[in-house]
């Protein structure tokens, strides 16, 4: 039986493709309370789960029942979890970092609030960077890439006043246990650490510190620069598949002032919000 605490826990593992036997521990809930919830920080109440259907679903309920800024839901397993553009999500139990977050930004307006997912992508990206020691890079508008391949996805959903963004991060899955084929895990990459509970903290600090900067000033330049700093995107010719069917090609020029990626194609400048992006060189 899994529990939330640090006692009673399976402390499972797995065979790379090496044959090294690699372990996966539990998240200790009240070792990451006593990290990140203080006083007058963001994160108030950090929930950890054995198994959910998505940890995003289950923060709108409770944006929706008028649950305050902070919660922070962790999950061991997700069953039902989703990507953009409607894709599920699931992975291994303890294999991996499932994480959703709830935020209000009552100073921010609506326009600005495609800043989120891309801010949490910065988060994510710099965490992997400081903790695991791995050269992670942002495709538009927030897939996280190590050595071109996926190695973590965040999905951003609102609800009224609140938002929940949610990513899930690749920690050790096997090439066997990969969800497609241009993925990748930390333990793939060969990184520093894949330490869920030390990348989470990263993740969460990262996050909340952009996140406070971002809010209390929405329109202030260093959260582009931040991202182009980050994105491997800008500068590449790209295809970039749209939702209903559609297709541009073209070179990303750049990402404009509410978070869309301006794309340059032989009939002009078209801006867009959502859709994947294929690198073409």
């Amino acid at each position: 039986m899994v529990r939330d605490g640090p006692g009673g826990w399976d402390h499972g593992t797995v065979m790379s493709e090496a044959g090294i036997a690699v372990g996966r521990p539990p998240l200790d809930a009240a070792a990451l309370r006593d990290r990140l919830i203080q006083p007058g920080g963001l994160w108030r109440e950090l929930w950890v789960r054995p198994e959910t259907g998505s940890t995003n679903a289950d923060l709108l309920a409770e944006a929706r029942a008028g649950a305050a800024e902070g919660l922070v839901l962790v999950a061991e397993a997700q069953t039902a979890g989703r990507g953009r553009l409607g894709r599920s999500w699931v992975s291994p139990p303890r294999a991996a970092l499932t994480c959703s977050v709830l935020l209000r930004p009552d100073g921010v307006r609506p326009g600005q609030w495609g800043w989120l997912p891309l801010l949490t992508g910065v988060a994510v990206a710099a965490a992997l960077r400081d903790e695991a020691a791995v050269p992670a890079r942002l495709k538009w508008p927030n897939d996280v890439l190590v050595g071109g391949r996926k190695i973590a996805g965040i999905l951003a959903e609102a609800h009224g006043g609140a938002i929940v963004a949610g990513f899930g991060l690749n920690v050790t899955l096997t090439q066997a246990e990969l969800p497609e084929p241009a993925a990748t895990s930390l333990l793939l990459s060969g990184a520093a650490s894949t330490d869920r509970e030390e990348l989470l903290t990263a993740v969460l600090t990262q996050l909340a510190r952009g996140y406070r900067a971002w809010a209390a000033d929405p329109d202030a330049a260093w959260l582009h620069a931040e991202y182009l700093g980050w994105c491997a995107t800008v500068g590449q010719p790209v295809r970039v598949e749209l939702p209903g069917g559609g297709l541009l090609t073209g070179i990303a020029q750049d990402v404009d002032a509410t978070g869309r990626l301006a794309v340059q194609t032989r009939s002009g400048l078209e801006l867009v919000g959502a859709g994947d992006v294929v690198h073409l060189r």
